[in-house]
């Protein structure tokens, strides 16, 4: 019985997830289900993205991902079942599976929703019978027909150059208020000096305890971007910067 990984952008405090859950249950029982995160910002597609694309590639191959953010819920957008570098993927057409598209194992799926499905819960009565059926070894090809068209791709934000100085953008913040952005040892040298909203952070370092309490410092973070925090604090909360915010190194 393979993995499911659930990713929305329910919360806790409604019963969607518990739904989720009992369909996934029901139709495949004794499936070992796995949340990866129900915090998304609602219908924050790109934040799904970025969080999904951290997470999928670091379960087993045959694990069947399932993912629920959703803004277009009931409109025209496609709901699709895949195959990609030995896992599954099910989940609407509107780019949160961007990092997961480069490995295809063959076609892209449209999944069709029932006649008695609610259309503002495709998650529950599309997507979770889509992927239960994919863990119990339905071929996906029975599920529907090939997509006609490429599946959507979200384009990245990419730094880009102001004289000897790299603008990066930050595309995550997470709970403990660290800045995660799209910048790169490959843009950011050793020498290089960041600077966020006019406040110097300095050089790269390795961790956060490099520096002392309550002082702001740039490293490398583990999915691979430079990150900014502010140790034993939160560097959103002091920069006043969120996603979408500049993230600058001085290269002279």
């Amino acid at each position: 019985m393979a993995l499911i990984t659930l990713l929305t952008d329910f919360g806790t405090a409604d019963p969607y997830v518990a739904e989720l859950r009992g369909v996934l249950y029901s139709r495949a029982p004794g499936v070992t289900l796995v949340d990866l995160s129900h915090g998304v910002s609602p219908g924050d597609v790109a934040g799904a993205a970025y969080l999904f694309g951290r997470a999928w590639h670091r379960f087993p191959a045959g694990t069947v991902h399932m993912v629920v953010v959703d803004p277009g819920v009931g409109t025209g957008r496609a709901a699709i079942g895949f195959g990609s570098g030995g896992h599954w993927f099910v989940g609407p057409d509107n780019g949160v599976f961007s990092s997961a598209l480069d490995q295809l194992d063959g076609p892209v799926i449209a999944i069709p929703a029932a006649v008695d499905a609610a259309p503002t819960f495709h998650g529950r009565d599309l997507f979770a019978p889509a992927a239960a059926a994919i863990a119990l070894g339905r071929r996906l090809q029975e599920l529907g027909e090939p997509l006609p068209t490429l599946p959507v791709r979200l384009a990245p934000a990419a730094p880009f150059y102001e004289g000897k100085v790299v603008v990066g953008e930050v595309i995550s913040v997470d709970r403990f208020g660290n800045l995660i952005t799209n910048l790169t040892p490959a843009e950011v040298p050793d020498y290089a000096v960041l600077e966020a909203e006019d406040a110097d952070i300095g050089s790269l370092r390795r961790t956060f305890g490099d520096v002392g309490s309550g002082e702001l410092v740039a490293y490398l973070g583990s999915g691979g971007q430079i990150e900014v925090a502010v140790r034993d604090g939160s560097a959103a909360r002091r920069l006043g910067v969120g996603v979408g915010g500049r993230v600058r190194a001085r290269l002279g």
